[in-house]
């Protein structure tokens, strides 16, 4: 990503947990204006979200932006479908590597740069069981060492 200003919105956690990240890229997202709004409260929650390909542009689901409150009956629905913004050759390359690798598009991130919208995906493959265990205990004995300097 460049060095431009971002607003970080909400992160996926527990993405990184879950699967080993092989690649990211940034898309852009197309909202509607209580959306937005709702966005810039900080409303909104990745916990479930994913990507996948439909008529060949790629949509993002089960991501919750609550409705604005002032929005009355011009709100949208929480978890619709919405569309990502990419370059053609981009979702090309996408679709070739979700096809034929099986791996899955999961969002880590949601944020505003220079005021628009954007979604970091990460291309991933889920992690076993015992890959998840490895990485606990790697996290805790470099917490212990770090323990350890600090007392020095």
């Amino acid at each position: 990503m460049t060095d431009s200003p971002t607003k970080l919105i909400v992160s996926n956690r527990k993405a990184r947990h879950e699967y080993h990240i092989l690649d990211t890229l940034e898309a852009g997202v197309a909202l509607q204006g209580t959306e937005v709004k709702s966005l810039r409260d900080g409303r909104a929650n990745l916990q479930d979200a994913f990507a996948s390909f439909s008529g060949g542009e790629l949509w993002l689901h089960n991501l919750h932006i609550s409705p604005y409150e002032a929005g009355n009956r011009f709100n949208h629905d929480p978890v619709r479908p919405r569309k990502l913004l990419l370059h053609r050759r981009e979702l090309r390359k996408l679709i070739g590597q979700v096809e034929q690798k099986g791996l899955t598009l999961v969002p880590l991130d949601l944020h505003f740069r220079r005021g628009v919208a954007k979604v970091a995906l990460a291309l991933v493959r889920g992690k076993k069981l015992h890959d998840k265990r490895e990485d606990v205990k790697k996290r805790d004995a470099e917490r212990e060492m770090a323990r350890g300097f600090k007392d020095d």
